[in-house]
């Protein structure tokens, strides 16, 4: 049970975590690099770009429309979703299949539901460990790119927050597995019982054996002196 409950709170705080990063700003932000003075700071995450100049005040712009935007960005908002919605499946099952609560049938069943909270939990984590991934990866190939000539990016603190989130999520998930693995397998026979019973039905049988012996009457004689006739006086009579 303190497995479970130690699955279910890494679980949990990875995807909190993962929740906070799909709205988080600072997806990628103006790299410094080369630059002497700073005069506005560029950032952008999956639903806005915006700049931020010296004075502190920022102007956003949302992303016009959906499918005008970069494939690499869609992918992301998909698998961003997609990571917090298990991980909301997953925090539902998982409190019905752990053993510290009082729903979810039989210890079999609640120990079925776990598990499979345990993998909503580890696709909740690649989802998002995909999208970061992903999202990191266009960051850093634009950035070594020497004939990309626009604003380079660098990364953000989301990025690190979505990656720590799903590190937790599949760690979470995987201990929660194995906690009720050994629920699912069926125990094996003792021999022990087996073995006992049989030394005391032997014994008792030697007892009753010996008991009856001592009991039982002496065998009839059957030799040949007991066998010979004998005749009285009268017998041709």
């Amino acid at each position: 049970m303190y497995q479970e409950i130690l699955a279910f709170a890494l679980a949990t705080s990875g995807w909190v975590l993962v929740s906070s990063t799909l709205p988080t700003d600072y997806w990628k932000v103006s790299s410094l690099d080369g630059t002497v003075i700073t005069t506005a700071t560029y950032w952008s995450n999956l639903w806005k770009t915006c700049v931020t100049d010296s004075t502190g005040v920022s102007n956003c712009k949302d992303f016009p429309s959906m499918l005008a935007l970069d494939g690499y960005i869609q992918a992301c908002r998909g698998l961003m979703i997609a990571a917090v919605c298990l991980g909301f499946f997953g925090t539902v099952f998982a409190l019905v299949g752990m053993k510290c609560t009082k729903i979810g049938g039989s210890d079999k069943t609640k120990a079925r539901i776990a598990c499979f909270a345990g993998a909503n939990f580890i696709l909740s984590g690649l989802c998002s460990l995909s999208a970061c991934s992903l999202y990191a990866h266009r960051i850093t190939s634009e950035f070594f790119n020497p004939m990309f000539v626009a604003q380079k990016y660098e990364l953000g603190a989301a990025l690190f927050i979505g990656w720590a989130g799903s590190v937790l999520c599949v760690l979470g998930g995987g201990v929660l597995c194995f906690s009720v693995a050994d629920c699912c397998k069926k125990r094996p026979r003792s021999h022990t019982d087996y073995t006992y019973k049989g030394a005391a039905s032997h014994s008792h049988i030697s007892s009753y054996q010996r008991g009856k012996s001592i009991s039982q009457r002496p065998p009839p004689d059957y030799s040949s002196s007991s066998r010979a006739p004998n005749f009285d006086k009268n017998v041709y009579v």
